[in-house]
C-alpha cells in the first residue's frame, strides 16, 4: 500500500535542503582542515624563525625547506624510527585486538568484566597511561627489572635511557593502550556476522580453526582494513607518551614524526620547516588512506 492510499502523501523538501544540512560539517572541515592545510603548504615555501629577529618576516625560498628535510640526518632518523614504530605496533595491536574480540565475543558469566578489562586502557588519557608505565620502566625498582631479576637476570636495564630499548618501551605502551580500542571494531564485526554460515559449517563438521581461518577472518576483511588504517594513522600521530617517557631521546633514538614536528615548530620556532613537515605528514596520511580505499574496492569487486 502506497503512502498516498494510506491517506497522506510524502512531502519533499526544497532541493537545497541537503546542502543546508551538510553545511555545518562542511564549514568545520573547511575551517579546521582544508584552510590549515593550504596555509601549511603556502608557508612551506618560506623561511621564518619566530625567535630570530632578522628572520621573523617570512622570506620566500621555494623548495629549500624540502631540500633541507631530504638531506637532514635527524629527519632520516625520525623516518626510520617512525617506520619501526608503525611496523612494530600496528600488526601487534591488530592481532591482539582480534584475539581479544574472539575471547569476549561469547555469552558467559563475567564476560562484561573481561570486556572492561581489555577496554580499560583505552579510556585512560595517554599521558596518564605513560605515567603509570614509568613505574614499570624505573631502573632500580621497576616491575620489568624486578621480573628479570626473579628469573635470574642481574643488572637492571635503564629502559628509557638506553638507545636500544627506548623506542621498544614506547611501543609497548602504545600496544597496551590501543589494542582494546581496536578490539571494539572487531567485536562489532563479529557480532554482525551471518550465523547461518557458521551453522552450515557445523553441519559439515568444520573444526574451530577452519571456521576461524576460512570463514571468520575472510568475512572480517573490510573490518581488518579499516582497523589497520586507523592503527597506522594513530601510529603516525603519536606524541603524548613520548613527552612523558623519553622526550625523543636518548640522542633521538625514540623520536618520531609528530614529536619531531613539535620540536621544529615550538622549540626551534622554524615555521617554514615545520610547515614542510606538516605537508609531508599529510601526504603520507593521504597515501595510506587512498591505498586502503583502492585495495578495499579492488578486493570487494
Amino acid at each position: 500500500m502506497s503512502a498516498t492510499t494510506r491517506g497522506f502523501t510524502r512531502r519533499q523538501g526544497p532541493p537545497w535542503l541537503p546542502y543546508l544540512l551538510t553545511l555545518p560539517t562542511a564549514l568545520v572541515v573547511l575551517v579546521f582542515t582544508a584552510w590549515p592545510t593550504v596555509q601549511a603548504l603556502y608557508m612551506s615555501f618560506f623561511r621564518q624563525y619566530l625567535n630570530i629577529a632578522k628572520f621573523r618576516t617570512p622570506t620566500f625560498i621555494g623548495l629549500k625547506n624540502y631540500q633541507t628535510l631530504a638531506t637532514s640526518p635527524d629527519f632520516h632518523q625520525v623516518l626510520r624510527n617512525t617506520a619501526i614504530y608503525v611496523l612494530g605496533t600496528v600488526p601487534m595491536s591488530v592481532v591482539l585486538a582480534f584475539l581479544f574480540a574472539l575471547l569476549v565475543n561469547r555469552a558467559v558469566k563475567g564476560i562484561g568484566l573481561a570486556r572492561l578489562g581489555f577496554f580499560y586502557p583505552t579510556i585512560l588519557p595517554m599521558v596518564s597511561a605513560a605515567t603509570i608505565w614509568l613505574f614499570f620502566f624505573t631502573p632500580d625498582y621497576g616491575l620489568f627489572n624486578t621480573a628479570l631479576q626473579a628469573i635470574g637476570y642481574h643488572g637492571p636495564q635503564n629502559w628509557l635511557s638506553n638507545p636500544h630499548l627506548a623506542l621498544l618501551a614506547v611501543m609497548i605502551v602504545a600496544v597496551w593502550k590501543n589494542a582494546g580500542y581496536l578490539m571494539i571494531f572487531y567485536l562489532a564485526g563479529l557480532q554482525n556476522l551471518p550465523t547461518d554460515v557458521f551453522e552450515a559449517a557445523d553441519i559439515d563438521g568444520a573444526s574451530a580453526w577452519t571456521k576461524l581461518w576460512k570463514i571468520t577472518f575472510p568475512l572480517l576483511r573490510r573490518t581488518t582494513l579499516f582497523v589497520s588504517t586507523i592503527a597506522i594513522i594513530d601510529a603516525f600521530q603519536v606524541v603524548d607518551h613520548i613527552f612523558v617517557l623519553t622526550q625523543g631521546g636518548p640522542s633521538g633514538a625514540s623520536n618520531v614524526f609528530l614529536y619531531y614536528l613539535w620540536q621544529v615548530r615550538f622549540e626551534e620556532q622554524n615555521v617554514g620547516l615545520a610547515s614542510a613537515l606538516t605537508v609531508v605528514l599529510i601526504l603520507i596520511m593521504l597515501a595510506i588512506t587512498v591505498t586502503n580505499f583502492v585495495y578495499s574496492e579492488r578486493e570487494g569487486a
